[in-house]
């Protein structure tokens, strides 16, 4: 499986994590299989250097875009400034299995994943390749 994003965008989450020290982040927005545009938020986390938290005010102002035709919430993206793009233990630890994409940016580069049902209720991540357009 495959998920399409225009080049641009993945451009913009690269050059927007590494304009931060901090961890940036922001919202997925589209359909399955395509990413059609993101919303950047602020990380309103009580310690963004390690951890990441979208802006609810901008999170539940995109659901709401969404019931009146807007684009739905597919997932997010973070960075992870000093580490892998590979999602970490909290990462785990606060993800639901609900199906969505988490986009992580580092090193210059991004990887998408998708949070589904793991063992004993847990959750799992599954890379998804990215259909570059």
């Amino acid at each position: 499986m495959k998920v399409r994003i225009a080049r641009l965008l993945l451009r913009r989450v690269v050059a927007m994590a590494q304009a931060e020290q901090d961890e940036v982040c922001g919202l997925l927005l589209g359909e399955a299989g395509w990413i059609s545009a993101i919303r950047p938020t602020a990380n309103v986390a009580q310690d963004p250097a390690r951890h990441f938290e979208v802006d609810p005010v901008v999170l539940i102002a995109a659901h709401r875009q969404a019931r009146v035709g807007g684009n739905s919430v597919i997932g997010h993206y973070h960075s992870h400034p000093s580490g892998h793009g590979e999602p970490s233990a909290t990462d785990a630890a606060s993800a639901a299995a609900d199906g969505s994409y988490w986009m992580i940016a580092a090193n210059g580069t991004v990887r998408l994943w998708q949070a589904v049902p793991g063992e004993r209720g847990g959750v799992r991540f599954v890379a998804i390749g990215l259909d570059i357009l």
